[in-house]
């Protein structure tokens, strides 16, 4: 398969989709109207959905959409902050009733990985190495940059990843709106404090600046969202405020997010691809079905409320589920927590597992 076939890459580059100002001011009109239509069927989390589902239609139309990489992550810094300010003062506490449950996530994400490489194995022609990091539920950049080290296809990788979130973000919260009735607005999200003072304001910028940036220094996953969340949720732990960003700038930094989501798919081609996309999509169904059979085991197991387990289980972004935790009411400090746990687990076993098992057998060629 050609590379003219795969656009996708890892984000080394600045851009997502097209490179340009008028690429990215179309992206984001775009995806401010998905988000708006979103918005006014009170759809949860309607500003991100809106704006993935609408761009996504758009790039497989061939439009002409891009994404520049520092917005979409100065975007996501905002994010943390709001993120941050969710944490309750009983989160060490917390933390020893949802040991069990971050033991089940062990669990699943070994069944789910297991379960999607077998599937992507059986309906694709790619190499092992593709298949078994394609078929991780990790950060996106993570698992292609360390799939193609390990000499894996790069841009199917991505491939099957971006598809696992776009499935997950266009499922779960449509789920929650059709069968439970959630719905939410943004400023129900920032429904704390609305006349923030400048020394609010400095402390908020202060906590994504120093979150990000330290994060970058440690080389955490997901280092923009998780860096400004740990401090903020440190700052308003601490009493120094307890505002949040404002309601516009939180639906401006869900487009955006949504929008780089759907800038993704620029390039693909649903009739070349097709095979690939379906293949991309089952396993995504498989993850999700596995992580509701575990969740309803642990809440069995732990008493925990079931709508949080599911979110702190189901396999999309770190930055997406925590969203729509927050969007749902649903509690961010559980949520947040697994999904970090889960990406750190993926982190580091994943490399190891893959020279200990697959490297025992005759590579395959990575073209």
């Amino acid at each position: 398969m050609s590379k003219k076939e795969f656009p996708f890459k890892p984000e080394r580059k600045q851009v997502i989709g097209h490179d340009g100002v008028a690429p990215v001011l179309l992206a984001l009109a775009i995806g401010g109207v998905g988000g708006f239509l979103f918005n006014w069927l009170k759809m949860p989390l309607a500003w991100m959905l809106g704006s993935c589902l609408f761009t996504t239609v758009a790039a497989f139309c061939g439009l002409r959409i891009g994404m520049r990489v520092r917005l979409r992550q100065g975007m996501i810094i905002i994010l943390g902050v709001l993120l941050g300010s969710g944490f309750s003062a009983d989160l060490v506490q917390r933390l020893g009733q949802w040991a069990v449950s971050l033991g089940v996530v062990s669990l699943m994400t070994l069944t789910a990985a297991t379960l999607c490489y077998l599937w992507l194995r059986r309906t694709t022609d790619w190499n092992r190495q593709t298949c078994y990091f394609a078929a991780m539920p990790g950060g996106l950049n993570d698992m292609t940059i360390l799939g193609g080290a390990m000499g894996g296809e790069e841009r199917a990788i991505a491939l099957a990843q971006a598809l696992r979130i776009l499935t997950v973000v266009m499922t779960i919260p449509v789920w929650y709106r059709l069968v439970n009735g959630a719905q939410t607005s943004v400023l129900s999200m920032v429904h704390g404090p609305t006349g923030n003072d400048w020394q609010d304001y400095a402390i908020l910028i202060a906590c994504g600046v120093i979150g990000a940036t330290v994060a970058r220094l440690l080389r955490l996953p997901a280092a923009f969202m998780m860096g400004p969340m740990i401090v903020s949720a440190m700052v308003h732990l601490g009493g120094l405020t307890n505002s949040k960003p404002p309601g516009e700038l939180v639906a401006a930094a869900q487009v955006v997010v949504g929008a780089g989501i759907g800038c993704r798919f620029v390039g693909a081609a649903i009739d070349k691809l097709h095979k690939e996309m379906a293949a991309s999509v089952g396993a995504a169904v498989i993850m999700i079905g596995v992580a509701v059979a575990f969740a309803k085991v642990s809440v069995a197991l732990t008493g925990l409320n079931l709508d949080a387990t599911v979110l702190s289980y189901a396999p999309g972004g770190f930055a997406e589920m925590s969203l729509i935790g927050l969007a749902l009411g649903i509690e961010i400090a559980m949520v947040a927590t697994h999904h970090l746990f889960r990406l750190f687990l993926i982190l580091l076993a994943s490399p190891l597992v893959f020279r200990l098992w697959l490297r025992k057998a005759e590579p395959e060629p990575s073209g």
